[in-house]
């Protein structure tokens, strides 16, 4: 089966193609980057009419590449990733986080969320059910690190700010990028950790009907 990923931040390839190599290695990936989206969020501040046609654009070409699946790995864009989701229903087209955020809700109440990518902070909380006590954190500077080439810096501010989320049950990475962290963040802070690439590339498998033989 093809798979679709649409990636806003050049960082999201290696951890969700790691993800597929060890739970899913006979899916055939396609690889979309426009890395203008996020930076074009971040200069407006909210999602638009015009971004949400983009990615209906996007949707429509991967679609006809001949994509049973598409994920999107770009955590701020989720009324946008509906969109798509609508518009070529029954396909599966998932947001990056739908699993992680129904594992989350399965095991805590209260549920630090980790963000490397502001508006992130403000398109994701909506997603999780109105039970679960989110406590939203921001690793400032960490994404200006990774974007320089600078994964230990990157890695060393998302562990010092995941240290202010102690008192959850668990700690949610938002980005994908960020999943490289995890057992560091762990370690740290005592608290279980759940990423995003591992749980999407599960569900949709899933979704799928795809059973290992």
């Amino acid at each position: 089966m093809r798979i679709a990923l649409i990636h806003a931040l050049k960082h999201s390839i290696v951890p969700i193609e790691a993800a597929f190599a060890k739970f899913w290695p006979q899916a055939r990936l396609m690889n979309l980057l426009d890395d203008s989206l996020s930076a074009d969020l971040a200069r407006d501040g909210k999602l638009t009419d015009a971004m949400t046609e983009r990615f209906l654009t996007i949707g429509r070409y991967a679609t006809s590449t001949g994509a049973d699946g598409i994920l999107f790995t770009c955590s701020a864009f989720g009324p946008c990733i509906e969109a798509v989701a609508r518009a070529h229903a029954p396909m599966p087209v998932l947001k990056p986080n739908e699993a992680m955020i129904e594992q989350a809700a399965a095991k805590g109440r209260k549920v630090g969320l980790l963000s490397t990518f502001p508006p992130t902070l403000q398109s994701m909380p909506p997603e999780f059910p109105s039970s679960i006590q989110l406590v939203p954190k921001l690793a400032e500077g960490a994404l200006a690190a990774l974007d320089a080439g600078d994964r230990a810096t990157h890695d060393r501010l998302v562990v010092e700010a995941a240290k202010d989320l102690r008192d959850c049950d668990l700690i949610a990475l938002a980005q994908y990028s960020m999943a490289p962290a995890a057992d560091a963040v762990a370690q740290t802070t005592g608290r279980p950790v759940l990423t995003t690439p591992d749980s999407a590339v599960m569900k949709l498998k899933a979704m799928l009907g795809v059973t290992d033989a």
